[in-house]
């Protein structure tokens, strides 16, 4: 009987060092696997981030489809087509001035406008001050500079933006609201048509609105030939 216990008890003692070892090897094999398994998710995530880079580079639209967006890819996004901003999860302000330095229109997706996005929004195109939500006189002034229709939008008119808005473009005369003789010899000087919204004309306007475009002549009020 002895024997049978002492025999019980090693083989018990056996079975247990086995189990040991077995559960030993089995957690090493786990940590080789775990270990693999996330060094190559890193790499597929990391291949997938390369591609979705080279997608929005090509097409910036083609952000509307990344699963994972990181600022670089939205970054590059916005540089390729600035109204891929509508689909930036994340908005900054890095990213939404890049937008609108690409296409000023991209200042309708901008969730928090500051003066310095709106003003490079209007730079690229004066038409995107009717999205600007606070006007300011600088905003307003670089916007008729580089479109001069973009005076329709102004909320308070200046001399000085009038007279950059007819510069820019003569048929924006229609939108000034106090035509000054300056303003409206700006006008035509630029096109002479635009002698049809002067409402009270000198020889001096009529005479540049010729000299620019003869068509003009129709336009000039026979009061002047008197």
């Amino acid at each position: 009987m002895l024997d049978l216990a002492e025999t019980l008890g090693s083989l018990l003692l056996w079975v247990n060092l086995k189990r040991n070892d077995m559960q030993k090897e089995l957690n090493e094999l786990k940590m080789k696997f775990d270990k693999f398994h996330g060094i190559k998710t890193e790499t597929i995530e990391q291949n997938q981030e390369e591609k979705d880079l080279k997608a929005v580079k090509r097409n910036g639209w083609a952000l509307e489809i990344v699963k994972i967006q990181t600022p670089g890819i939205c970054l590059e996004a916005v540089k390729n087509d600035g109204m891929a901003l509508q689909f930036v999860k994340i908005q900054t302000p890095e990213i939404c001035l890049e937008a609108v330095k690409n296409d000023g229109m991209a200042l309708q997706f901008v969730k928090i406008q500051t003066p310095e996005i709106c003003l490079e929004a209007v730079k690229r195109n004066g038409m995107a001050l009717e999205i600007v939500k606070i006007q300011t006189p600088e905003i307003c002034l670089e916007a008729v500079k580089q479109n001069g229709w973009a005076l329709q939008y102004i909320k308070i008119q200046t001399p000085e933006i009038c007279l950059e808005a007819v510069k820019q473009n003569g048929w924006a005369l229609q939108h000034v609201k106090i035509k000054t003789p300056e303003i409206c010899l700006e006008a035509v000087k630029q096109n002479g048509l635009s002698l049809k919204y002067v409402k009270i004309q000198t020889p001096e306007i009529c005479l540049e609105a010729v000299k620019q475009n003869k068509e003009a002549i129709r336009f000039v009020k026979k009061e002047i030939f008197n």
